[in-house]
């Protein structure tokens, strides 16, 4: 590896640590149905984000519900002491990648038969504090 790849790559780990994300990979859900719950919560306060997904009544809500829990959970296990409601926590980007598709036959009349793909999506959640946002457009 050269030196200004090493050099980005250490940038973005340093730019990584101070972020608190959390990863669902390989969910059996069309990344189509699961953009529709996420672009609901993009941007909002983390705990009404929760309530949103509490009571919508679509399948891939309850999983978002869940990466949105253990992204909070990754904030507190780097800042102890320091409650969520004190710290304005909000979803700063949310985005849904397209992952593996698998591929089925359906059966279809006179001999033929269908391609069915069955897709999957990763989501990446990445939390921020708007705490720190006041504190920058302070300065």
């Amino acid at each position: 590896m050269g030196a200004r790849k090493r050099n980005t790559a250490d940038q973005k780990k340093e730019a990584a640590k101070s972020r608190y994300q959390a990863i669902l990979r390989n969910c059996p859900t069309s990344p189509r149905k699961m953009r529709l719950v996420t672009d609901l919560i993009s941007g909002m306060e983390v705990n009404k984000a929760l309530d949103v997904l509490k009571f919508s009544s679509q399948e891939a809500s309850r999983k978002v519900e869940k990466l949105l829990l253990s992204a909070i959970a990754n904030w507190q296990s780097k800042n102890e002491g320091v409650r969520v409601e004190e710290s304005n926590l909000y979803v700063k980007n949310v985005h849904v990648d397209g992952g593996r598709s698998l591929k089925r036959l359906q059966t279809a009349p006179q001999g033929r038969a269908y391609r069915l793909r069955k897709r999957s999506n990763h989501v990446t959640l990445v939390l921020d504090s708007m705490n720190k946002e006041v504190e920058k457009t302070s300065n």
